[in-house]
């Protein structure tokens, strides 16, 4: 008896320390929490995300399937404002790209970008927005950008600088994204989605996670008496691109 207890207890050791080296070192669940990349991915759908897709710059870059961020690239990272907090945007501007839209119009390198998932849902008439960059303030630009973007204008184009990139949301008339903060460096990548393992329905207050214990606990307890009725099953297991 002896013997098969510390069995089963080493057996479910074993499964906590994977657990916990999958989570802390190759996937992390992340929960859309706003309609910056609509209609790529919605409010109400969680992501697990691939932290091993990009490498570290160490010597596992050379034994592991790792490779480099590029356009077009859905990713997570810490956003630089407040490192605490999690942002996803999809990467615009690698290092070196010089940057530009022009009524809407993403211009890289003097190429027009092909974006099929870019979202309008207004008018161009937010001349900051959708004719990028101006050198004016523009409501929500933080002071730090403001000083930083006028050192790296060159000929009306924003030149990304080597280790950062520039982000922005699918939803673009709805995103504070890099035209309103900045480049996010590559430290605070922290991945790409992978899939969306689970979507429920925008706009259920009950589904919405609250701060307080006992409205977590509340809140599983509703979210588990009415999966099938709360779960988008056409965005549950769907990947990611």
């Amino acid at each position: 008896m002896g013997a098969g207890v510390t069995g089963s207890v080493q057996s479910l050791l074993g499964t906590v320390v994977i657990a916990v080296f999958v989570i802390t070192f190759i996937v992390q669940a992340f929960q859309i929490p706003s309609p910056s990349m609509e209609n790529t991915l919605l409010v109400g759908d969680y992501l697990l995300v691939n932290k091993l897709c990009y490498g570290g710059g160490g010597l596992g870059n050379y034994v592991m399937p790792y490779r480099r961020i590029r356009r077009g690239d859905i990713v997570v990272f810490h956003y630089p404002v407040n490192p605490a907090q999690h942002f996803v945007k999809r990467v615009i501007g690698i290092p070196g790209d010089r940057v530009r839209l022009i009524n809407k119009q993403v211009v890289v390198n003097g190429v027009p970008l092909k974006e099929p998932y870019a979202n309008f849902t207004r008018p161009a008439n937010d001349v900051f927005r959708d004719s990028f960059p101006r050198l004016d303030v523009a409501p929500g630009e933080t002071p730090e950008w403001w000083v930083q973007l006028r050192k790296l204008v060159e000929d009306g184009r924003l030149i990304v600088p080597q280790g950062n990139y520039f982000v922005m949301g699918d939803n673009r008339d709805d995103s504070y994204d890099s035209r309103y903060w900045g480049f996010v460096p590559q430290a605070n990548i922290i991945g790409r989605p992978l899939l969306i393992y689970w979507s429920v329905q925008e706009g259920d207050s009950e589904v919405t996670a609250p701060n307080s214990v006992a409205g977590k606990v509340a809140h599983f307890a509703y979210a588990l008496t009415h999966i099938f009725q709360i779960t988008r099953w056409n965005r549950t297991l769907r990947l990611v691109n």
